[in-house]
């Protein structure tokens, strides 16, 4: 059973969480609004209907965000704490700082499972009919790329032609053992190209000494055969980065999709790692923001501690946003890129704990 004081610290918590939380989504659903009647301002679609899209997105857009609804949230908790001398009253109960910061710890660290576990999957499937949704009205939807078990399908439009390829995977910029199914408008198949080896650097893919079959009569070309597409590597590499979509067991089953197309994994690696990595983020960040308000002078204001809770939220973000980067370009093991600033913030963190009760 809680204790009287720890029911306190919670609930006081908790309303904070969710105050912040819901003010942060007001602001998102107000900027996503306006980007998407921006998107639909020229297509005939109902006037609710961006305001529904909005809806859809803006719960993984918040997910983004919690990192810094904790580290304000434990800012406004002990700024009314310092407020109404109540920090003054626990501690005469026998609560010490450390104490104190220790509940509010756990709390986090509590939040955290079920904010990954329960609510990043309700809020990745809602990404996903927004995405679904979405390519509807994109002018590329009919330009499409996935990745199953057997290997990487493509299917393209240009000139007429329909195209359905199937490579077995990728190895630098080269699709390896490929199929090229090209049919005309009308879904007549029109050829069969079969090749080892295609450039795809650019949007005219290098075809190495390709089989072609017409009317069941196959020709073996030995030489490079051109072929226009709407898709290069880069533009490939760019539909498979969205994995917000995916919900846990889904990124699971990617991830070895993707080791079996030969194509790197490391952005889904980092991903999951983040992901089960967070509700430490978040407890370490609410030790950091419980060690500064402390610290601080109590007869500060509002504004102030509003202001330090802003910069402290764009120096951790621009920390993790270069080390997420550098282990997405390998400059650092995927690893490190998740843990490294976890570190960092754990140790200052420590360092302040040393003295905090003397606060």
């Amino acid at each position: 059973m809680f204790k009287v004081y720890q029911k306190y610290i919670i609930k006081n918590f908790l309303i904070k969480f969710l105050n912040i939380s819901l003010i942060f989504f007001c602001l998102t659903v107000i900027m996503g609004v306006l980007e998407e009647i921006s998107f639909f301002k020229n297509l005939n679609v109902n006037f609710l209907f961006p305001y529904f899209l909005t809806i859809l997105n803006a719960p993984i857009t918040l997910f983004e965000i919690f990192p810094f609804i904790f580290l304000i949230t434990t800012q406004f908790l002990f700024y009314d704490f310092f407020k109404k001398d109540e920090l003054n009253l626990l501690k005469k109960s026998g609560l010490s700082n450390t104490r104190i910061i220790k509940i509010i710890f756990l709390l986090s660290l509590a939040v955290g499972i079920f904010t990954v576990a329960i609510y990043y999957n309700f809020a990745s499937k809602l990404k996903f009919h927004y995405t679904s949704i979405k390519n509807e009205f994109s002018l590329d939807n009919k330009y499409l790329a996935m990745v199953t078990e057997s290997g990487l399908w493509i299917k393209d439009e240009i000139d007429g032609s329909i195209f359905i390829i199937k490579s077995k995977y990728i190895e630098d910029n080269f699709l390896t053992e490929t199929v090229i199914n090209e049919f005309n408008s009308d879904f007549e198949l029109i050829r069969i190209i079969q090749s080892k080896k295609i450039d795809i650097e650019k949007s005219l893919w290098n075809i190495h000494n390709p089989t072609i079959t017409k009317e069941n009569i196959s020709t073996v070309i030995n030489n490079k055969l051109t072929l226009k597409t709407n898709f290069n590597y880069e533009k490939i590499n760019n539909l498979f980065s969205n994995i917000s979509t995916l919900n846990l067991l889904e990124l699971f089953t990617l991830k070895k999709d993707y080791e079996k197309l030969g194509y790197s994994s490391d952005e889904i690696i980092i991903h999951l790692l983040k992901l089960f990595s967070m509700p430490l983020f978040y407890g370490v960040l609410t030790i950091l923001s419980s060690i500064i308000m402390i610290n601080f002078k109590k007869d500060k204001s509002l504004i102030f501690h509003i202001i330090i809770g802003i910069l402290m939220s764009v120096i951790i973000y621009y920390m993790n946003f270069i080390f997420n980067s550098l282990g997405n370009n390998g400059k650092i093991p995927v690893y490190a890129s998740i843990f490294l600033p976890i570190l960092f913030i754990s140790i200052i963190s420590t360092m302040g704990l040393i003295r905090v009760n003397e606060k």
